[in-house]
This record gives C-alpha cells, sequence and structure tokens, in this order.
C-alpha cells in the first residue's frame, strides 16, 4: 500500500479534453489495518506531489477520500474520521486545509450510506474532541469547530455526557455543558469571530443574547452574521435587524429581509421605499420595461414610476403606464413640467437637422450611400434591444445612424440583412472602409464588436478607415455622450430611452429623435470644436488636444510601414478641411 501516479483529464465547456495533468493517488483499496496516522501521511505525500493546481487537487483528493471511506477503515467509516481530527493538528499548515476536505468527504458519504452504531459511536467522541478544542488540548480552527459539530450532529446533550465522563475519571470541577459552550462562544465574540459564534448559538439552541449582540455585529460590519443570528432568534429580532439596516441607510439589504421573512406588513412604509429606490436606480440607467415588471402591478410603485419618467421627460413611457394601468392625475402635471423638459435637454431643431430618413428597402439605402459618400465628416451610432436574462446573448443590433450636418440616416439593419444582404454589404462596405470620410463615434469599440456578433457574415463589419473615437479625445469628461455634450454645447442629451425596445416597427417619433440626435451630436461637437480651433482657440482644459493623433483605422491585414506613414500624412493634410460644411 502506498501512493501511485495517476492522470486527470481537465475538459473544456465543451466537452473536449483542455489538459491532462498528473496527480498522486493512494492505492487505498483496504483501508482495514491503515492507522488515521498512516492516512494522514499519504493524503500529505498525495498532495505533495503532482502538477495539478490547489484547487484542483483538493477536488480530486475529496473524491478519493469519499471513495477510501467505502473500503472498510475501522472501526467504521464516521469514527475513523473523527480520529483523523483528533490528530490532524500534528500535520501543522495542512491541519485546516486536510480537515475541509474530509469533514466534506464525510458528508457527502453518510448522505448516501450511513450506518446508525457507527455514527452514534463518532458522535461521542467528537463531543470530546469539541471539549478538547475548548479545553485548549487540541488546536482546531473555529470554523472547523463548526463543521465537526455539524457533521457528527453534537448536541448539548452529547457535550454534557462527554463533560460528565471528564468529571468522573479526571475528578474535574462540576460543569454544565450550555455553561461551557456560552463561555467558549462569548470568548468568540470578544475576539469577534460573529459569524461563529452566531452559529454555535444557532447550533446548540442558546437565545441568551439579546439586542446588544445584534448591535455590536452591526456596528462591526458583520451583517451576514447578524443576519443569520436574527433568522435563529425570530421575528422581534429580525424586526430589530431591519431597523438596524435602515438606520444605517443599508434599504437593499432591509428589503432582502422584509421580502425573505414576510414582514411586510411590519415595515410597509420602508418596503415601499427599498422599491422605490431600487426603481430609481434602474429608471437611471433607462431599465423602464425592467423597472415596470419590479412593480409587481402594485399601483403605488407604478405611480412613482411614472413619476420618474415624466421627471426624466420621457413622454410616451408616461402615456403607455397610464393607459396600460388607468393611472389618472397625470395629465396637468405633465403639460406644466413640458416647458422645463424642453429647456433641459439639447434637440435636433437646435442642431439644424433638417430630415430624419429611415432606410429599409434598397432604393433607399443607395440614395443614403450616395448622399453619405458626398459628405467628409458623419456621426455612427447604433442601437438594440436590451436583454435582461442573465448570461443570455445579446439582442441583434436593430439599427444604425448615419449623420451628415443636416440629415440623419437610420438604417433598419434586421429588415436590410434578411432582404437585400449583398447589398447592404456592398454599401456600407463603401461607407466604413472609405478613406475619404471622417467617421465620428463615441465608445464605438462596444458597436464595433456588437455589429461583428451580430452580422458576422457581413464584410463591411471587418474593416474601418479614418474611426475617430471621441471618448477617447475627450477622456476625461463624465457622464457618457450626454456629459461630452453638456460639457461642449451648453445641454446634455436625454438618455431615457437608450434602453427602449429598438425592434419595435414603426419605431416611434421619440426614439427616432433620440436615436438621430446620438450621431447628430457627434458632428455637431467636431465642427464647434474645429471653429474654435481656428478661431479664438479650445475651450478651456482643451487647447491642447490634436484630432489626427487619435484617428484610426481597423484592418485586417497590417500595411507596410511606409504605406501607414503615407496614410497618416494625408489624414493629417485633410484634417482641416473636415470643419468645413458637408
Amino acid at each position: 500500500m502506498g501512493t501511485e501516479e495517476g492522470v486527470v483529464e481537465l475538459h473544456d465547456d465543451k466537452g473536449k479534453i483542455d489538459q491532462k495533468l498528473t496527480i498522486s493517488v493512494h492505492t487505498f483499496s483496504d483501508l482495514t489495518y491503515t492507522s488515521p496516522v498512516v492516512f494522514l501521511y499519504l493524503l500529505k505525500e498525495c498532495y505533495a506531489h503532482g502538477t495539478c493546481k490547489a484547487t484542483n487537487k483538493f477536488r480530486i483528493l475529496q473524491q478519493k477520500v469519499y471513495h477510501a471511506l467505502e473500503n472498510s477503515p475501522q472501526p467504521g467509516p464516521a469514527t475513523f474520521v473523527v480520529w483523523c481530527l483528533y490528530v490532524l493538528p500534528i500535520f501543522g499548515l495542512h491541519c485546516e486545509g486536510f480537515s475541509h476536505l474530509i469533514i466534506s468527504a464525510l458528508r457527502r458519504f453518510l448522505n448516501l450510506a450511513p450506518t446508525l452504531e457507527d455514527t452514534s459511536k463518532a458522535k461521542v467522541i467528537a463531543a470530546r474532541l469539541f471539549l478538547d478544542i475548548v479545553g485548549g488540548l487540541v488546536d482546531h480552527d473555529e470554523r472547523i469547530v463548526v463543521k465537526i459539530l455539524e457533521v457528527f450532529d453534537v448536541k448539548l446533550a452529547d457535550v454534557n455526557k462527554a463533560l460528565c465522563q471528564l468529571n468522573v475519571q479526571d475528578d474535574y470541577k462540576p460543569n454544565t455543558a450550555k455553561t461551557l459552550v456560552e463561555d467558549y462562544i462569548f470568548k468568540l465574540i470578544d475576539s469577534q469571530s460573529y459569524m461563529t459564534a452566531a452559529s454555535l448559538l444557532e447550533h446548540f439552541s442558546i437565545r441568551q443574547s439579546g439586542k446588544s449582540f445584534l448591535v455590536k455585529m452591526m456596528q462591526n460590519k458583520q451583517s451576514r452574521a447578524a443576519e443569520k443570528w436574527a433568522t435563529f432568534m425570530g421575528k422581534s429580532m429580525l424586526c430589530a435587524l431591519v431597523q438596524e439596516y435602515v438606520d444605517q441607510n443599508m434599504l437593499k439589504q432591509a428589503y432582502e429581509t422584509i421580502k425573505k421573512n414576510n414582514l411586510k406588513q411590519e415595515f410597509p412604509d420602508v418596503y415601499h421605499k427599498c422599491k422605490e429606490s431600487s426603481l430609481k436606480k434602474l429608471a437611471e440607467k433607462a431599465l423602464w420595461d425592467l423597472a415596470e415588471a419590479k412593480t409587481h402591478g402594485d399601483k403605488q410603485l407604478l405611480e412613482y414610476l411614472v413619476y420618474l419618467a415624466m421627471e426624466a421627460g420621457y413622454s410616451e413611457k408616461v402615456d403607455e403606464l397610464c393607459e396600460r394601468y388607468s393611472l389618472e392625475g397625470f395629465l396637468n402635471v405633465k403639460e406644466s413640467e413640458g416647458s422645463v423638459l424642453q429647456s433641459k435637454y439639447l434637440h435636433l431643431d437646435e442642431l439644424a437637422v433638417e430630415n430624419i430618413i429611415w432606410v429599409d428597402e434598397v432604393d433607399g439605402l443607395c440614395a443614403a450611400t450616395s448622399h453619405i459618400e458626398g459628405c467628409k465628416v458623419v456621426g455612427l451610432d447604433c442601437e438594440w434591444k436590451p436583454n435582461y436574462v442573465k448570461g443570455s446573448k445579446p439582442n441583434k443590433v436593430s439599427i444604425m445612424q448615419i449623420a451628415s450636418d443636416k440629415t440623419v440616416f437610420i438604417f433598419d439593419l434586421i429588415k436590410l440583412f434578411e432582404d437585400i444582404p449583398d447589398i447592404l454589404d456592398n454599401c456600407l462596405s463603401r461607407i466604413l472602409q472609405s478613406p475619404r470620410i471622417l467617421k465620428l463615434g463615441y465608445n464605438f469599440q462596444c458597436d464595433i464588436k456588437q455589429l461583428a456578433h451580430s452580422y458576422g457574415e457581413l464584410r463591411c463589419f471587418n474593416n474601418y478607415e479614418k474611426l475617430l473615437d471621441m471618448q477617447n479625445v475627450f477622456k476625461e469628461t463624465r457622464g457618457g455622450l450626454s456629459g461630452l455634450a453638456e460639457k461642449i454645447l451648453g445641454t446634455g442629451l436625454n438618455k431615457t430611452r437608450r434602453n427602449s425596445n429598438w425592434e419595435l416597427r414603426p419605431l416611434s417619433h421619440n426614439q427616432l429623435e433620440y436615436a438621430a440626435l446620438d450621431a447628430a451630436v457627434l458632428v455637431h461637437i467636431f465642427h464647434h470644436f474645429h471653429n474654435h480651433s481656428q478661431s479664438a482657440g479650445f475651450p478651456d482644459g482643451h487647447d491642447k488636444i490634436e484630432w489626427k493623433s487619435h484617428i484610426v483605422s481597423r484592418m485586417d491585414k497590417p500595411k507596410k510601414a511606409k504605406k501607414e506613414s503615407k496614410n497618416k500624412r494625408e489624414l493629417e493634410d485633410d484634417i482641416n478641411k473636415h470643419g468645413q460644411s458637408n
């Protein structure tokens, strides 16, 4: 009996073999005559050899120990493991890790094949082990202590029996198990081991600690331990915990506790306040559909969501919610806030945009391409329907906006790709890969990846010539494109519709304006800056920005250095011409 070298195969997500690693594994085909010390020594040797990482070793050895417990360890699997736990401290640094390993293996074994005689004997020894740990005779981590008590189901009565045996054998002073356990728990509390203390109070069903213990845990930012203990103590302590959460402005935790423990009637105001806070965060991210779903039809929350939509200037969402849920009394408020909202955000008419043209068929596509090819500067943007299902694939890009000075074309990519993919590919290649047209984007790397992912069959989204990402030019600006517009033009953009349903056909008037504005404002910001650079200088903080240094090309194959240098000189020569009207 000893160790042997084994090969472990690690697989990737598709089930294919990713790599083969080696680890020493035991030949524990028969543990009848193997002592706990020998077993642990061989386990240590096994762990020390092989090429697996620590996490993989733990998983593999756990499986080996589980199977070893089936091979007649004496006097029984559970008893054998508890004796292993008795001697493990002599293995030093390996003690805690091996304790977790063999306890988890035993727990799995007992779930499938427990034997009453073996587990009864093991419980007696485990109770004695607990006393020796408390008395300082055996050194185990406090988390291991909790696991020992749990896996061997050691209760106060078992500790009391073991304590009585000690009193008789060693002439100790009589002491009750409860007093001994409480003293041990108080020491844990003094050392701020609150989670272990709470676990032991729950395990031994000790309910003497009061609200002061809860407050102490919260003051030391041990909310998980406080929740565990409050759950064990019952409704009154859970209510005290919710109040602590509220007092510390931990509304999310308060809401989760109220929801989990059915305390809505006890804290109706807090519950709605937490829900409203959650809705406000979703609204700030423009996740209106998700926010609506989170209301679960609650009228009070729906009315709050309507106010948020009004505050954001999302008039069609206000109408939609009022109509769907028969909410009344918002019309006058909506009209009174309209003028304020009109001046709060930038509008298309302020950018002198004359036309928004929807492109979803071949003639319109060809006409739009011809117009754009005659431009020197255009703004680009894309929109797609958000996907709120965690782990699922994002939806296809629905529309692409390309803006010149006075016209914005909105391409229905989904329909064009279905109807005329080859013509679409050719037209967009002529635009996106043209070295004569400067393309402006904002954080356009995200759009590039999404376009390639959505329409991998099209060549037009593989190459981009003369692309300028405005986010790279104004790196210090906060608030995204809206923040940049506010900084440069004095007014920000209304972004409440960015996560709306962009696969809806036809798009609403407000959706079309939103989409057009995002592309058009890029052109306007560029011209605004270019004009300043040739007259009174750049606005404060941007006088040293050079546009040409941020223009990049994205190509399948790198061009030769000489050609690249020539292209760069051409870009530098052309840049001064781009401030003129298209």
